[in-house]
């Protein structure tokens, strides 16, 4: 396996979870392109449809959609994600339940994946001004009980495949990080796959560029190089 410059070995398969369309590409986009250059298999967990993700109140939600869905895939192929799960909530609408939990078992059976990559759920205030999205926090608290101990466990959801231990964790969004990945290589390819998302961001230009090198630059900072994501990462196996 290649070496990721930052965290040590790339991982063989990767499951990324987020809520929305356009989450794992803010949250860990660097990441995963990186780590799809290395080899790894990436695949890609989005629960909701983004279908309430505009201010526009003509907008069509079964048309928003059908684009968002769009987006995702193109966003993908900047990445170098091939594989995307669909669960199909509506936004607002997903629970930290035993039905969500079960899917992500079956999913990460099915996947059997190395490492997960998913929002920190205990982050709620960033700063004065911002409150993370409950959609994000109850997709986090549903990764977190599904992979450890649930999915690792032949008890739990026997019906859902074989039992998988999920290696590491790695929580986005976090207040409290502890791990950074170097996305020097890959930060232009995260731009790319951002401006794919043009239902939210409009046509990105050189502004996005600028906020993702901004943030990039500021996580950069903490870990010694040019530009980075930061995560909370757990080791399970």
């Amino acid at each position: 396996m290649a070496e990721d410059q930052a965290d040590g070995p790339a991982p063989r398969c990767a499951l990324a979870i987020y809520a929305h369309p356009d989450d794992p590409d803010v949250a860990c986009g660097g990441t995963l392109a990186n780590w799809a250059a290395a080899g790894s298999e990436v695949h890609v967990c989005l629960c909701c449809d983004g279908d309430k993700g505009s201010s526009d109140p003509g907008v069509v939600p079964e048309d928003l959609v059908r684009s968002r869905r769009r987006e995702v895939e193109a966003a993908g192929r900047a990445l170098g994600v091939k594989i995307h799960h669909w669960l199909g909530y509506p936004d607002g609408e997903v629970e930290d339940s035993a039905e969500l939990r079960g899917r992500l078992v079956a999913l990460v059976r099915e996947v059997r994946p190395d490492a997960v990559v998913a929002p920190d759920p205990t982050a709620v205030f960033f700063g004065p001004d911002y409150v993370n999205h409950r959609d994000h926090r109850q997709v986090g608290w549903a990764v977190l009980d599904a992979v450890a101990p649930a999915a690792s466990s032949p008890h739990y959801f026997p019906d859902r495949g074989a039992a998988h231990q999920v290696a590491v964790l790695y929580l986005s969004g976090t207040l409290e990080p502890d791990t950074w990945v170097d996305i020097t290589a890959s930060l232009d390819i995260k731009a790319a796959a951002l401006a794919c998302h043009t239902s939210q961001l409009g046509e990105g230009g050189e502004w996005l560029r600028d906020v993702v090198r901004q943030r990039a630059e500021e996580a950069g900072q903490m870990a010694g190089v040019p530009y980075a994501e930061a995560f909370r990462k757990v080791v399970l196996g």
